[in-house]
């Protein structure tokens, strides 16, 4: 089994997702890491949502290599060497260790999915968990005019290029910051309007992941 090392982590903002309510969390990070700024490790945002078409199941994104413009996106690929996953803590004293993990690895054109299950270990580095529990699709081509999605066992799974969602005012921001605005517009003007960024998104009932409230953090782990 492999091992592999953490270049990236991203905490979201709102550390409970609360089934009962659909609540969600999200997490932001453009090119904020130097270790992994302009790689393929670089994770930009984390999403958790209740499925809009089934309130049974949970909705899981982290997106990475932010900032694509559409003339590079078609380029873009899912480094085999990086591993991504998303640590989900559904202990009830919210200890911030993983008790579950979903994996993501990529290799030859295909996104594998593994888990929920527990860690093999915790914290900083990370170990690839059964094998056979993988779920296993085609990556999306920026040019298919419809997504390819795998499915198994009430669990779906998309992996390819996307708009990215999230909106920011950069421009404002700075303003903010240096003290030349109090605020931002409304509307403002969106930085990533025109990118793009490379999606995993991994949808599962809810009755996998425990019950109660959860925390979730992504990292992104390249081989030793």
């Amino acid at each position: 089994m492999n091992k592999l090392n953490p270049k990236k982590l991203v905490v979201a903002f709102v550390a409970a997702t609360i089934f009962a309510t659909g609540a969600y969390l999200i997490a932001a990070d453009h090119a904020d890491a130097p270790a992994v700024t302009g790689k393929t490790s670089d994770i930009t945002d984390v999403y958790a949502f209740q499925s809009p078409t089934n309130s049974s199941n949970m909705v899981f994104v982290v997106n990475i290599q932010g900032l694509l413009a559409p003339s590079a996106t078609a380029a873009a690929k899912f480094d085999p060497e990086t591993m991504v996953e998303i640590n989900i803590d559904n202990s009830t004293t919210k200890d911030n260790i993983e008790d579950l993990v979903i994996q993501t690895t990529f290799e030859n054109g295909k996104v594998q999915v593994y888990g929920p299950s527990k860690p093999i270990q915790t914290g900083l580095k990370s170990t690839l968990i059964n094998a056979a529990t993988k779920v296993e699709g085609a990556i999306t081509a920026y040019s298919a005019t419809s997504p390819s999605i795998a499915e198994l066992n009430g669990m779906k799974v998309f992996a390819g290029p996307r708009d990215d969602p999230f909106f920011f005012d950069l421009t404002q921001y700075k303003k903010v910051i240096a003290g030349t605005a109090s605020s931002f517009n409304n509307p403002g003007a969106d930085t990533f309007a025109g990118t793009n960024v490379m999606s995993i998104v991994v949808e599962l009932p809810k009755t996998l992941l425990g019950t109660g409230t959860i925390n979730i953090w992504a990292t992104s782990n390249r081989k030793m």
